[in-house]
């Protein structure tokens, strides 16, 4: 019985080196791989580029968000009112009326200008003046922004309400 077990196992050991000598996969094994990888990919290609334009979209609103919140707390800070006019691609601060002053500061360039990144335009009706309480003149009503990916026109609104509230809308 001994002299069984020991060539069984021998048997197994010599299995064994053999398997673990064997190194690297076939040419058909890498090439099958390869293009099942590569079938993936040509699948989700579209969602990933619909994903990145889309983020981009968002983030161009998130900016615009961030651009009247600013002027928001200037306007609270210095105790005035502060405009925000655009010109598509760029943003500007305007002390107490939209014709006022330009307002430069950090971020801003000489000219008082705050650029808008990844080729996002913002096309406004009116522009958004807060007053000295962060609230937008009583007359003013809603002020809506609308900011456009131009590599597939998709939009977003940003809105200011009668309350100085800002917010990304459909």
């Amino acid at each position: 019985m001994p002299d069984t077990t020991l060539n069984m196992a021998k048997r197994y050991a010599d299995r064994a080196r053999r398997w673990l000598n064997e190194a690297g996969f076939s040419l058909m094994e890498l090439i099958v791989v390869i293009g099942v990888i590569a079938i993936i990919m040509a699948a989700s290609a579209p969602f990933f580029l619909s994903f990145l334009r889309t983020s981009a979209l968002r983030t161009g609103a998130e900016e615009m968000v961030t651009v009247l919140h600013r002027a928001r707390h200037l306007a609270i800070r210095d105790n005035t009112s502060m405009c925000v006019t655009n010109d598509g691609t760029r943003v500007q601060y305007r002390i107490a009326t939209c014709g006022g002053t330009v307002w430069t500061g950090p971020g801003t360039d000489a000219a008082g200008f705050v650029r808008l990144v990844n080729n996002i335009t913002v096309t406004s009706g009116q522009n958004a003046v807060f007053t000295y309480i962060g609230t937008t003149p009583p007359l003013a009503g809603t002020v809506t922004y609308t900011v456009t990916n131009p590599q597939d026109n998709r939009t977003l609104s940003v809105i200011v309400s009668p309350s100085g509230r800002v917010s990304i809308g459909p």
